[in-house]
């Protein structure tokens, strides 16, 4: 014996289910069943609904990211140029030497 479980919109159903020869009333049930199923909340169950990329929206996000990595850089850039101007100044000055003093 096969047991079905029967969803209906105001109750569910636990209907077994006797295998019997086939013939057009067996036909009709399962028809019946089928058409019960389709009719259950799934059109009334709000989906979410997927939309299309927004173009203006990836303009935006694209020119803040691209702003964000290019300070980035310019700071990195800036400080290896105060960095190199520091060394050549202590050059200039004498303070250090790029020489090896001898023993």
């Amino acid at each position: 014996m096969i047991c079905c479980l029967l969803l209906t919109p105001n109750t569910i159903e636990y209907r077994p289910i006797v295998a019997k020869k086939r013939s057009s009333a067996s036909t009709s049930e399962i028809d019946k069943l089928l058409k019960t199923v389709k009719q259950m909340a799934g059109p009334r169950i709000a989906h979410a609904t997927l939309k299309g990329p927004s173009v203006v929206k990836e303009i935006c996000i694209g020119m803040v990211l691209g702003l964000a990595a290019g300070s980035v850089w310019k700071m990195h850039h800036w400080n290896e140029q105060r960095k190199t101007r520091a060394f050549y100044d202590l050059l200039e000055k004498d303070e250090i030497s790029v020489v090896a003093d001898e023993e």
